[in-house]
């Protein structure tokens, strides 16, 4: 079922860029040459949740995923890690229904959030909150 032998792809979240290789192996993900059992424990369960979906239509997670992540802050980076897994096992099985089972588990497994940080106002030091005048 699987077609490839290695596959790079990313994952994008505000300035945070991960790039994930998938490779044939024994279901190791490393993230900047750091076992994923070694992160925090909401850390890890964000990062499994598409190998969580992957192993619940009864396939074997038989392939090793390597991500480099720069950029950004801890869950920025954790989100793009995220979706450059769930891309990366899209892509490297090329199943429908696996694709389909993501999207309908939660559509920026395979999507990224294009949202940014509003700029600030000309003049004042926030986007929105606006100075508190002390006449009136």
């Amino acid at each position: 079922m699987i077609n490839q032998n290695k596959l790079t792809i990313s994952g994008k979240r505000k300035t945070a860029v991960a790039k994930a290789t998938i490779y044939n192996g024994t279901g190791k993900v490393f993230i900047n040459n750091i076992p994923k059992e070694n992160l925090d424990f909401f850390k890890r369960l964000i990062i499994e949740e598409p190998i969580e979906i992957f192993k619940k239509n009864g396939k074997d997670f038989n392939f090793d995923i390597d991500i480099n992540v720069k950029g950004g802050g801890s869950e920025s980076r954790i989100e793009a890690s995220r979706l450059a897994i769930a891309r990366g096992i899209v892509e490297f099985i090329k199943d429908e229904k696996i694709k389909k089972d993501f999207m309908d588990y939660d559509k920026n497994l395979l999507i990224a959030d294009t949202r940014r940080k509003e700029a600030c106002k000309p003049g004042d030091s926030k986007a929105r909150r606006k100075r508190q005048k002390s006449f009136r």
